[in-house]
């Protein structure tokens, strides 16, 4: 026959263990698909070099493209190039026909911008937090207006380029860095400085078609606006070679207190557990 003492500490032990179990089964789940992530951009480009427009990202399923290198920007629907989603960022910093695109790719996709109050000036930085399902979006594209420009930009050409969360919605890659090699030309422009942005001669509305394609290229920026006065007030000076740093997206797994409630209360029968196990 078990002793009573022995018996009392082995219903103790075995109750413990079982809301143990209860406890996890509950709060794995929610960690493996469902996490609040907080994203933050920066400028990296030197002083009175680059700036970018507002960060237009999504975390999707890995099926809408907007350009793929060396071919004309993907109209995806839109009547002309100066319409297509990629080059609507790229002209003028707008997600107008870029997020609808997106959305109507991929319905469940989750869609937002990040922004410092304005353009991203060289040294900026903004963070935005998102709820991300990573079993439906486990996938990240972005796209930004570099400006000065007509029309280049930063973005992923591949949809799949960026696989944030693996099968168990672990968190894989935490940062992406850009270099000036990295920069964009959407071919959809020529580079005229009286029509680009973010120059105070420049009016962006003005537009003469190039009919290109999307191809890498950072060299014009130097070559089209060095010396001229941008919107904010500074004279623009490239400073660009090949592996100049220009921008960073970093990404950081935020837990939410009622997740770490219940962890806690784990540890602490886990302990307690421990204890009357002696």
């Amino acid at each position: 026959m078990i002793p009573r003492f022995v018996s009392t500490k082995l219903f103790s032990f075995s109750r413990l263990a079982f809301t143990c179990m209860l406890l996890m089964r509950i709060v794995s789940p929610a960690v493996a698909e469902i996490v609040q992530l907080r994203v933050t951009a920066e400028n990296l480009a030197p002083t009175n070099s680059v700036s970018f427009a507002p960060l237009r990202i999504g975390f999707h399923n890995g099926t809408f493209d907007s350009f793929d290198s060396g071919s004309p920007a993907f109209l995806l629907g839109f009547p002309s190039i100066a319409d297509a989603p990629i080059v609507t960022v790229a002209e003028g910093g707008s997600g107008s026909n870029w997020f609808p695109a997106f959305a109507a790719a991929d319905p469940n996709a989750t869609l937002g911008s990040i922004a410092p109050g304005g353009p991203f000036l060289p040294g900026a930085s903004s963070s935005e937090t998102f709820t991300i399902d990573t079993d439906v979006n486990p996938y990240f594209t972005f796209a930004s207006m570099v400006v000065p420009s007509n029309d280049f930009f930063i973005g992923n050409d591949s949809p799949t380029a960026y696989q944030l969360f693996d099968g168990n919605g672990n968190l894989q890659i935490n940062t992406i860095n850009q270099a000036a090699r990295q920069i964009w030309d959407a071919g959809s422009e020529l580079d005229i400085a009286e029509n680009a942005a973010f120059l105070q001669i420049g009016n962006n509305d003005q537009r003469v078609d190039q009919n290109g394609t999307v191809d890498f290229s950072f060299e014009t920026l130097g070559t089209v606006f060095n010396g001229l006065t941008t919107a904010p007030g500074y004279v623009f000076d490239s400073q660009l070679s090949a592996d100049t740093p220009v921008f960073r997206i970093s990404f950081e797994v935020v837990p939410e207190p009622a997740s770490l409630l219940l962890l806690g209360g784990v540890g602490l029968l886990g302990m307690i557990a421990t204890g009357r196990c002696r």
